[in-house]
């Protein structure tokens, strides 16, 4: 995973065990603060690095773009990322780039909401949810 320094504009690769910290430019040495927004997922290696080495529960939002609640639901999962930063990370699958891990998930209907807790899957919800009920679905998954 990389992250843009605010300060010179180096991009750092940020290893998914530390993706929720505050880190260190490799560059400038100013400070990386943590991502506040969701992760893109781009290919199946990413995921599956990104789930089996996070040290924070992982939110996935499994979406695609013609899909209306998927829309409608995105600037909610963003709140999220933002609210959880440091305490979970918020990914998201475009389903019709990915659907192995659709598949994978028995994800049927979307938008799609599956929560990872040390590489496995902790709670999973289809539908359309506002960002409270996001935040408690990840914290009820952390608990459980």
């Amino acid at each position: 995973m990389r992250r843009t320094c605010p300060g010179c504009g180096a991009v750092n690769r940020i290893p998914p065990e530390h993706l929720h910290q505050t880190g260190r430019c490799g560059s400038c040495k100013a400070s990386l603060p943590r991502s506040t927004a969701p992760l893109v997922i781009t290919d199946i290696t990413m995921f599956d690095q990104l789930i089996a080495k996070a040290r924070v529960p992982v939110l996935v939002d499994f979406w695609a773009e013609w899909c209306g609640p998927c829309r409608m639901v995105a600037p909610e999962v963003s709140r999220v990322a933002n609210e959880l930063a440091g305490e979970a990370l918020v990914a998201k699958v475009n389903s019709d780039d990915l659907p192995q891990l659709s598949a994978r998930y028995r994800v049927q209907g979307i938008p799609n909401f599956v929560v990872f807790v040390d590489g496995r899957v902790a709670k999973q919800q289809a539908g359309a949810m506002r960002a409270a009920d996001l935040v408690r679905l990840v914290q009820g998954a952390k608990a459980a």
